[in-house]
C-alpha cells in the first residue's frame, strides 16, 4: 500500500516533482563542478605559475653555507670561485627523486664574460630543450624555452647542438644594433677572438637578463674552459601549500617524530622536495625561491576557498527554493493527507511518505545535476586553464551527501506543518 501511494503521488504531481528535481539538479550541477575543479586545480594554478619562473634554486654547498655566513650572493659568488661548480652529468638525478613527476622542468645555468662590440657582456650558457635520457630509461625534456615560455622572443630558442647560434637580450641588441639573422664577432673576457656568431632571436625578458647573451651550455662551457661544469640550476616543481609542519621541516626536519617526518617527506612540500634533491646531490644546497612558493600557495588556497564558497552558497540557494515547493506541495495536499491521518495513519508514517517522494524526486535530479556539473567542470577547466577537469570519484559520495542534506533541510518547514496538521480543521475547511 505504501508504494501504491507513492507510485501515485509521483504519477500525479509530475509537473510539481519535476520542478523540485530540476532544483536540485541545478545545486547539484554547481556543487559537482565546482568540487571537480576545486580538487583538480591545485596541479592546474601550480602549472599556470609555473610559466613565471622557477620556485627552486640549486646550488653548490660550500658556496650557499658562504652566503647565509657573510651574505653573499652564492649566484655572483660562484662565478669567483672556479672550485665551486655542480657537475652537468648529476643533473639528471633531480628527476630521480621520490617527487620526481612533480619536478616539471629544470635548466642549468654558467656564466662567464665575453667582449661584444667593445663592451663587457654577461654570457650565460643553458640548456634550451634538452632531451634526456635517465638511468630509468626514462625519457624527458627539459630546459630554458619551457620555463621561460612568457619571454616575448622574436625569433626562435637556440638548438643546444648549435656552435654559433645565440639569443640576445633586447636592450643589449638594441644598444649594439642587433636583430635576428646578424652575425657578429664575439672575444673572451681575455681579448682573444671567439668567432663569429648568429642571432637566431631577440627577447625581452623585463628583467636583468635583457642586458645579457644567451647561449648552449655546451658553447658557455668551451670559452669559459669549464667542461662538464655548471654554476646554478633553476627548478621548477609543483608543490603543495606550506603548512606548520613543513615550516618546521624547513628549519629542522630531524625535530619531526617519526609519523611527522614520513607525512612531510611524503608530502609535495618545496621543503620535502628540497630536502630530497640534497638527498641525492650531497655537493648542493637548494634554496626555495619563498616569493614564487609563498604566492603560489596564497593563490591556491584563495582559489579554492572561493570555489567552496560558491558550492555553498548555490547549494543555499537549492535549500530555500526547495523549501519553498515542497512547503507548497504539502499546503496543496493538506486534504489528502488529513484524509490520511483521519483513517489512522500517523504523524510518523504520513512524514515518512512526503521524504519518500521528495527523497525520490531528489535522488533523480541529484543523478542528473552530476553528470551536467561534469559538464560544467569540463567547460570551466577548458575556458580558464586550457586543459580538462579529471572527475574525482570522491565527489560521488559527497554529491550524494549533499543532495541528502540539502532535500531534508529543505524539507523541514514542510515537516514542521505536518506535525501542527489537524485532520478535524482540515476536513472541515479550516
Amino acid at each position: 500500500m505504501f508504494w501504491k501511494i507513492i507510485f501515485g503521488a509521483l504519477t500525479r504531481q509530475k509537473s510539481k516533482l519535476a520542478l523540485i528535481a530540476f532544483t536540485v539538479a541545478l545545486g547539484v550541477s554547481l556543487a559537482t563542478a565546482m568540487l571537480n575543479v576545486m580538487f583538480d586545480v591545485g596541479d592546474k594554478v601550480n602549472q599556470e605559475l609555473k610559466t613565471y619562473g622557477a620556485n627552486l634554486n640549486v646550488v653548490p654547498k660550500g658556496l650557499s653555507i658562504l652566503g647565509e655566513m657573510y651574505a653573499l650572493d652564492p649566484a655572483e659568488e660562484v662565478a669567483k670561485r672556479p672550485e665551486q661548480h655542480l657537475r652537468e652529468e648529476d643533473l639528471v638525478k633531480i628527476k630521480m627523486i621520490f617527487w620526481a613527476y612533480n619536478i616539471v622542468d629544470f635548466a642549468p645555468y654558467l656564466e662567464t664574460k665575453v667582449m661584444l662590440g667593445g663592451q663587457a657582456v654577461t654570457m650565460m650558457g643553458t640548456w634550451f630543450d634538452k632531451h634526456l635520457t635517465l638511468p630509468t630509461g626514462d625519457e624527458v625534456d627539459t630546459g630554458m624555452a619551457r620555463m621561460k615560455s612568457w619571454w616575448d622572443v622574436t625569433g626562435f630558442f637556440v638548438r643546444d647542438d648549435e656552435t654559433h647560434g645565440v639569443m640576445l637580450g633586447a636592450a643589449l641588441a638594441a644598444r649594439l644594433n642587433l636583430g635576428v639573422g646578424d652575425s657578429f664577432p664575439i672575444a673572451g673576457g681575455d681579448g682573444e677572438a671567439l668567432g663569429e656568431f648568429i642571432v637566431r632571436g631577440v627577447f625581452h625578458s623585463g628583467g636583468d637578463e635583457d642586458n645579457q647573451i644567451f647561449v648552449p651550455l655546451r658553447l658557455a662551457q668551451r670559452i669559459a674552459g669549464k667542461p662538464g661544469l655548471v654554476q646554478r640550476v633553476e627548478v621548477s616543481a609543483l608543490t603543495t601549500p606550506e603548512n606548520e609542519l613543513a615550516r618546521r621541516a624547513a628549519q629542522d626536519p630531524n625535530s619531526l617524530s617519526r609519523l611527522e617526518w614520513d607525512t612531510w617527506y611524503c608530502t609535495a612540500y618545496i621543503s620535502a622536495i628540497a630536502y630530497q634533491i640534497e638527498e641525492i646531490m650531497p655537493d648542493a644546497r637548494v634554496k626555495a625561491v619563498l616569493q614564487v612558493a609563498e604566492s603560489e600557495g596564497a593563490i591556491l588556497q584563495k582559489t579554492q576557498l572561493l570555489m567552496f564558497l560558491l558550492t555553498v552558497l548555490g547549494l543555499f540557494c537549492s535549500s530555500l527554493a526547495i523549501s519553498n515547493l515542497v512547503t507548497a506541495n504539502v499546503m496543496e495536499r493538506s486534504t489528502e493527507i488529513g484524509l490520511l491521518k483521519a483513517l489512522g495513519a500517523t504523524t510518523v508514517s504520513v512524514t515518512l511518505l512526503i521524504m519518500t517522494e521528495i527523497l525520490i524526486t531528489s535522488l533523480a535530479g541529484g543523478i542528473a545535476g552530476y553528470f551536467a556539473g561534469l559538464g560544467f567542470a569540463q567547460i570551466i577547466g577548458r575556458a580558464v586553464f586550457g586543459s580538462a577537469v579529471t572527475a574525482k570519484m570522491l565527489v560521488v559520495p559527497l554529491v550524494a551527501l549533499l543532495v541528502l542534506l540539502v532535500t531534508l533541510a529543505g524539507s523541514l518547514p514542510a515537516v514542521r506543518m505536518l506535525l501542527l496538521l489537524r485532520p478535524t480543521e482540515v476536513l472541515h475547511g479550516k
